[in-house]
């Protein structure tokens, strides 16, 4: 089992940054690739992030490329999601997510088998 807890969401205006993080808990962590999604009202959940177990590779959603980091604290079991210059179609419930099985990075929601509640962001114009 695998607990993830996110952090860190709030309310800025556009052009802000936020840093949020997700503690994982329950299995090792720095074998499992993870993710960052978001799901606005009414749409679709889609990928935002994703970076690899130890070795830090990453992959970004075209839409955040440029504006988004996600990286990780292995001995703190933590993985982050720096979100810097953001815009008012940012906003969204951001989720993690953990999977343990593959080999390479994945954007699909179907191949993430663990996920945190999620964190609230919110960006204002």
């Amino acid at each position: 089992q695998v607990q993830l807890v996110e952090s860190g969401g709030g309310l800025v205006q556009a052009g802000g940054s936020l840093r949020l993080s997700c503690a994982a808990s329950g299995r090792t962590f720095s074998t499992s690739h993870m993710g960052w999604f978001r799901q606005a009202p009414g749409k679709e959940r889609e990928f935002v992030a994703a970076i690899t177990g130890s070795a830090g590779y990453t992959y970004y959603a075209d839409s955040v490329k440029g504006r988004f980091t996600i990286s990780r604290d292995n001995p703190k079991n933590t993985v982050y999601l720096q979100m810097n210059s953001l815009k008012p179609e940012d906003t969204a419930v951001y989720s993690c997510a953990a999977r343990y099985s593959g080999s390479v990075l994945s954007a699909r929601v179907d191949d993430y088998a663990y996920w945190g509640q999620g964190t609230q962001v919110t960006v204002s114009s």
